[in-house]
């Protein structure tokens, strides 16, 4: 399984963001067919309590990087990547990463 991590850095805005993305970009994404799962999540800080670097996170998966491309690759995978500049004031940063279940 694969992963695309997406790590949001701190708005300028935080209201705006959240009220963006809940009210904008998840139905928008929520378009998009085949990802196995999809996980979002606000940053809550580090182990030791200090500030991270990134104020939100979400995390799409499939069954392999190929899948996850050909989704993004749809009208409505290029229209949610399309509108992540809109909200994202504090940069975005994506990661694939290769998902080993543990426990």
């Amino acid at each position: 399984m694969i992963r695309l991590l997406v790590l949001y850095g701190h708005p300028k805005d935080p209201a705006a963001f959240d009220e963006y993305y809940r009210e904008i970009h998840i139905p928008l994404a929520k378009r998009m067919k085949g990802l196995k799962k999809w996980t979002i999540g606000k940053v809550q800080g580090t182990p030791d309590g200090t500030p991270s670097d990134y104020y939100y996170v979400a995390d799409l998966y499939a069954d392999s990087r190929e899948q996850l491309e050909a989704i993004l690759d749809t009208p409505e995978g290029k229209a949610a990547v399309d509108d992540v500049p809109k909200f994202a004031s504090g940069g975005v940063t994506f990661v694939y990463t290769d998902i080993e279940e543990v426990i």
